[in-house]
């Protein structure tokens, strides 16, 4: 747990779209994880870190449970973004089974920019690959997929 927390520090002082790159490579050949996994592993990461239980940790805090969660071979949808109610302010979280782990809020509170899931580390997928753009695919509005 303290190796994920660690490294899940020194990720979350990388440039977004090379973060984004380096946990897509670190979500390929993961299976999708589980609603009670990652809240298992979230869990265990607030209890252990004190900087990422906090409210302003939910960078690194997302980032160590995704990381967590990748070494039992499993992989939570990480997303950061937006709340979508005021005030606007930027979050990063993780959902399981399409719900948020460990959050007050619904997903439909939140807005992700960038998503990273087990079946988008292929290039050209949003959140996926090594195309640094933001994304041709993926959640959103307009893309025909929910998150």
């Amino acid at each position: 747990m303290r190796t994920a927390i660690a490294a899940a520090f020194v990720l979350a002082r990388l440039k977004p779209g090379r973060l984004r790159r380096v946990l897509a490579r670190c979500a390929r050949g993961a299976r999708p994880a589980s609603y009670a996994e990652t809240l298992e592993v979230l869990e265990a990461v607030t209890a252990t870190s004190r900087r990422c239980a906090s409210r302003y940790g939910c960078l690194p805090r997302s980032v160590a449970v995704a990381l967590a969660c990748r070494m039992s071979g499993v992989w939570p949808d990480w997303c950061a973004g937006v709340w979508a109610t005021p005030p606007f302010s930027p979050h990063a979280w993780v959902l399981a089974e399409g719900r948020t782990v460990g959050e007050q809020a619904e997903a439909a509170d939140l807005r992700p920019l960038m998503v990273v899931t087990v079946r988008e580390g292929v290039q050209g997928e949003r959140g996926g690959g090594d195309d640094g753009g933001g994304g041709t695919g993926g959640s959103g509005p307009g893309s025909g997929q929910t998150a």
